[in-house]
């Protein structure tokens, strides 16, 4: 069996290193030891990857200086997002369509996580220790409705999630309202229900966080993503700032 590959894309040396993007879902790429069975036209879409948030991570870094920690696999070969002990960290079906290659047997799931899982959150931890941010920007992607649920439109430009810790989001939530997006306070979903990565990493650490979600329609192309990183830039360093400064309170 082949090494596996490095578990994150590390994008490191910017000016901006107190903030931290994290990108759980940012690839679609499935390891050659993997073998989903299911149509390759689906692993462009959002069951597989979270449209837009490698091209605006690396727009951020870019244009902000923000560091950042995106997986380098798809979420149907481990969701990262998800606790290990969670059938869903390798989820047999999502949005409609089965995932026959991920019926693992107990040792077969217990070898996933061990090469796709666990590797991601051990070098997210060492980052974290290495480099201690100000605020980490978890980034995350929403189609505008889901194949399996056509009727239930998602009119929200970005949404906003979190758990316990509530300051860094409202904020958010104020300062993008006021560049006019429209913005869904724990919507989509609840932070309170799936925010596995920043429970453990942020929460859990006391490092501040900021859980947004894009609709991918509006990042789905490189103009979308520059404007998108040109708002939520800007929110990250006024946030980031106001932490250091304690104008609004950290963990």
């Amino acid at each position: 069996m082949s090494a596996a590959p490095a578990p994150a894309i590390a994008l490191t040396g910017g000016n901006a290193p107190q903030i931290l993007v994290v990108g759980d879902h940012a690839s679609n790429h499935v390891p050659d030891d993997v073998e989903l069975g299911i149509d390759a036209a689906l692993m462009d879409q959002h069951m597989a990857i979270d449209i837009g948030v490698m091209g605006v991570a690396r727009k951020l870094h870019a244009k902000f200086g923000f560091d950042a920690f995106l997986a380098s696999h798809s979420r149907l070969v481990a969701d990262l997002n998800r606790h290990a002990d969670d059938p869903a960290a390798i989820p047999v079906s999502s949005d409609g369509h089965d995932i026959p290659g991920n019926r693992l047997d107990e040792a077969g799931r217990a070898l996933r996580l061990a090469r796709y899982h666990h590797p991601y959150h051990d070098a997210l931890t060492g980052r974290l220790i290495a480099q201690r941010p100000v605020l980490i920007l978890s980034l995350h992607s929403f189609t505008p409705s889901l194949s399996s649920r056509p009727e239930e439109m998602r009119p929200w430009h970005i949404g906003i999630l979190y758990n316990r810790y509530e300051a860094a989001s409202k904020r958010a939530i104020e300062l993008l309202e006021q560049s006019g997006l429209v913005v869904g306070d724990q919507l989509p979903y609840s932070g309170k229900l799936l925010n596995a990565t920043m429970d453990r990493h942020a929460e859990a650490s006391g490092i501040p966080y900021l859980g947004l979600e894009m609709r991918q329609d509006i990042v789905g192309d490189d103009a979308g993503e520059q404007r998108m990183a040109s708002l939520i830039g800007p929110v990250c360093m006024k946030i980031a700032e106001s932490l250091a400064s304690g104008a609004i309170a950290g963990l």
